[in-house]
């Protein structure tokens, strides 16, 4: 069977959208749980790829997370043997510092529904190229980070420059949330209840924008990671050069 591992750092930040692609290409998905102590793996081995999903924490909390410079590691691993990389929102910040780039607090936090833009190269990418040119999308996140060396940059948003990166041919870090459903936002709504206070947000409005915007959000998440799924199945990667 063909398996794709998933590190998972919080029970309501699951796969979501991006294991409906997987499964669709009858891959089997290894979640590991890092927040609860499983071992994340030093070598990538046999599996046809890495999935690294969102979080609360942030990459530079690395003493309060040990866990994090393993997934890192595990990423450097990944890369290095040509193997696809997924990354979403601190899964892509976690690929972009073990690629070489900064992590950083943004000016303020991107919580909400806002529009992401394509790049030229996005537009033209065989993975992102899948969306449309621009769309609305939900983000939540208070991290931005650098361009990884080499890194092609692939979407935009107005708070932030960088929303999504391809290094290589098959990995990238999509910093938006495309990969969220409807039962998944509700948990974030009340889990994070007392990051939207300090941010004097409200969840009901996102919740209820929830209503315009999700449908179209999961066909673009359908048919951008249904393609990754698919130039993973037929194993589309090369080795990249780390320095």
């Amino acid at each position: 069977m063909k398996e794709i591992i998933v590190l998972q750092h919080i029970a309501c930040e699951g796969p979501g959208m991006v294991a409906e692609a997987l499964k669709q290409k009858s891959f089997t998905i290894r979640i590991i749980r890092s927040d609860e102590g499983q071992d994340v793996p030093k070598e990538i081995g046999q599996a046809a790829g890495l999935v690294v999903m969102g979080g609360p924490m942030g990459v530079y909390e690395e003493a309060k997370y040990p866990f994090l410079t393993a997934e890192m590691k595990l990423i450097k691993n990944a890369v290095k043997a040509g193997k696809p990389v997924l990354g979403i929102c601190l899964g892509s910040q976690l690929i972009a510092k073990a690629l070489g780039a900064q992590v950083k607090k943004g000016p303020k936090k991107e919580i909400g529904w806002y529009p992401v833009r394509l790049s030229a190269a996005g537009a033209a990418d065989p993975v992102m190229g899948k969306a449309p040119c621009e769309f609305m999308a939900l983000h939540w996140h208070g991290d931005i980070f650098d361009l990884p060396p080499g890194a092609e940059l692939l979407a935009s948003s107005d708070f932030t420059a960088h929303q999504a990166f391809r290094v290589g041919q098959n990995v990238y870090g999509i910093l938006f949330h495309m990969e969220i459903t409807a039962p998944m936002l509700r948990e974030w709504t009340k889990n994070f209840s007392d990051e939207l206070v300090a941010e004097s947000l409200n969840g009901t409005p996102i919740l209820a924008e929830a209503e315009t915007h999700l449908e179209a959000l999961h066909a673009v998440g359908r048919a951008v990671f249904g393609a990754w799924a698919l130039r993973t199945e037929f194993g589309l990667g090369r080795a990249v050069h780390l320095v």
